[in-house]
């Protein structure tokens, strides 16, 4: 892949996803107005025939084939390690950049930032339904302090040095679903420079399947977990962790149309 920007876009992709949201996620990065010199898809485990011959018109697109599922984090670290530029571009298999994404993020890493992400729109079923907003701190004080409570950045639209990445240790599987979460923390506890666009910039994709994700005893347990990781590292205080995790636990185990409602009431469209 030649006549695009000094940066790489990392994807993976799994069985369960839908050829048609994986062509318009794809088409949505070679549609940038800075669009990147590489572009690598991570391939995780068998995927259907659907997939592949999707994956297979885009002859600009470099494959790494896992021969078994591996899971998001352990497929990146994979992909990562193929790509060829320093500076990063994550995406999503199911979302949708819009066309300045890619140039303001890399305008702000270029500025001598580590990571960066952006605001994001929510979305479901059609891109011009949108059903909420992800907004988060923009400045590196303030993203510290929002990270002792919830996730810093937006990982669908998050951009970032590969140097950066690797120095905090990668992606790793000790807090399942919450791979990414760790490994801000662990990038930020590294001295990584930080910013978030407070400009929307990528679509989010969410259905139903999504708050069923994002709930129950399981996910809720793990959400401790890593929550009590944080406290026991002294990245979180004792009060922050009773004011921030427990009642997100709460949230985690009631019942799948009442967290439906506080999520929407948190990411209400504005």
């Amino acid at each position: 892949m030649t006549g695009g920007y000094p940066y790489s876009v990392l994807m993976s992709v799994y069985a369960g996803e839908s050829a048609v949201n994986l062509r318009q996620s794809i088409d949505s990065v070679f549609a940038q107005e800075f669009p990147p010199d590489d572009f690598v898809l991570v391939i995780d485990g068998p995927v259907p025939p659907a997939l592949e011959e999707t994956v297979n018109s885009y002859p600009k697109v470099r494959t790494v084939r896992l021969s078994e599922n591996m899971g998001l984090g352990a497929a990146l670290n994979e992909g990562l390690k193929s790509t060829r530029y320093d500076i990063v571009a994550r995406m999503d298999s199911d979302d949708v950049a819009l066309p300045s994404r890619m140039g303001k993020e890399y305008a702000k890493i270029q500025s001598g930032l580590d990571i960066v992400s952006s605001a994001v729109l929510e979305f479901e079923g059609d891109t011009s339904n949108i059903t909420g907003r992800r907004d988060l701190p923009v400045t590196q004080e303030d993203i510290i302090s929002f990270s002792r409570k919830r996730n810093p950045f937006n990982h669908p639209s998050v951009m970032y040095r590969k140097e950066a990445v690797t120095a905090a240790g990668g992606y790793t599987s000790d807090y399942p679903l919450f791979e990414d979460y760790d490994l801000w923390i662990r990038m930020l506890q590294n001295g990584a420079r930080a910013a978030n666009i407070e400009e929307p910039l990528l679509l989010m994709r969410t259905d139903e399947g999504m708050f069923l994700r994002r709930g129950g005893k399981r996910y809720g347990r793990i959400m401790l977990d890593f929550h009590r990781h944080l406290l026991d590292t002294g990245w979180t205080s004792r009060k922050i962790y009773l004011t921030g995790a427990v009642p997100h636990y709460i949230v985690c185990v009631m019942p799948e149309p009442v967290r439906r409602l506080v999520y929407r009431r948190l990411h209400r469209k504005r």
